[in-house]
């Protein structure tokens, strides 16, 4: 093994503005917002603001999921917040999520308007609001919630370990591909191993477990991460794979991984949700 030359740190660390890569221009080592600008908001109590990352997908999975299920309370606005742009750094963004990452969601239903960011906060507050894709009896309320923390605290060795340094980084690493890869294999085993016996993440329930898990994970099993399918031989987790499968026939998140999209063929597109009929009468004009 060899590394692209030998680092020793400093006994204090400074920010070098122009390193990190592909994503350098949306790291820095502060927070707070970089400019004044006020979110959008739209006709309906739910405003999601947020881009087609696999965390901004669980989202707008959930909300159609919701909406095919007849919640109409879960009518939302979906706004892009392109953040290669720096747009998570206004100040309107802050203000609902201070940690300037997406997704971030604003439920002006009731007297007063309840922010919530996180992916895995979303979905447990959408669930638990509308009584949804969260199991009541205890155990299997148990397993969802042990799942979703899983993602939760599993992906980013996934997107910013295995992610940043294979795809994205300005150096090729090998300590810390190989480092990272390992870690993501385990993790494909952990899925593997448990949807061997399980339709879903909870035995038959489809949960907000599953759409937390789906976008990184399946889309990693389906060679759609990174471009890493053969570097990771994801073929080999079949049953991650026809679970993803599986997922990705539901119209709901079909229409879901669409919301946000500003990448790829143009009929997977659609920047901003406002109504369902969006998703009917997209054209390139609207997408521009």
């Amino acid at each position: 093994m060899s590394d692209p030359q030998d680092y020793t740190p400093p006994a204090v660390w400074t920010w070098k503005s122009g390193s990190g890569g592909k994503f350098a221009n949306i790291n820095r080592p502060i927070a707070g917002p970089t400019h004044e600008k006020a979110l959008p908001v739209g006709k309906h109590p739910l405003q999601l603001y947020s881009l087609a990352t696999p965390n901004g997908v669980k989202v707008t999975v959930m909300l159609e999921e919701l909406l095919a299920l007849g919640h109409s309370g879960a009518e939302y606005d979906a706004w892009i917040i392109p953040i290669n742009e720096g747009a998570q750094f206004s100040s309107g963004f802050v203000e609902v999520n201070p940690n300037s990452k997406i997704p971030a969601l604003m439920d002006r239903s009731g007297p007063e308007p309840i922010r919530v960011f996180e992916s895995g906060a979303i979905l447990t507050y959408l669930a638990e609001k509308f009584g949804a894709f969260l199991p009541t009896a205890p155990a299997q309320r148990a397993e969802c919630l042990s799942w979703l923390f899983w993602q939760m605290g599993s992906a980013p060795f996934l997107g910013g370990g295995f992610g940043h340094f294979y795809a994205y980084a300005p150096v090729k690493i090998e300590y810390a591909i190989d480092r990272y890869a390992m870690e993501v294999k385990r993790q494909m085993d952990v899925l593997n191993r448990h949807l061997a016996e399980r339709r879903y993440m909870v035995g038959d329930d489809y949960t907000i477990a599953d759409m937390a898990i789906w976008p990184w994970y399946g889309a990693l099993a389906k060679g759609q991460l990174y471009e890493a399918g053969e570097f990771l031989q994801v073929q080999d987790y079949t049953h991650v794979i026809r679970w993803a499968d599986e997922i990705a026939k539901r119209p709901a998140v079909q229409r879901g991984r669409k919301v946000n999209r500003a990448w790829g063929d143009p009929a997977s597109q659609l920047l901003e949700r406002h109504d369902a009929a969006d998703f009917d009468t997209r054209t390139q004009d609207k997408l521009a």
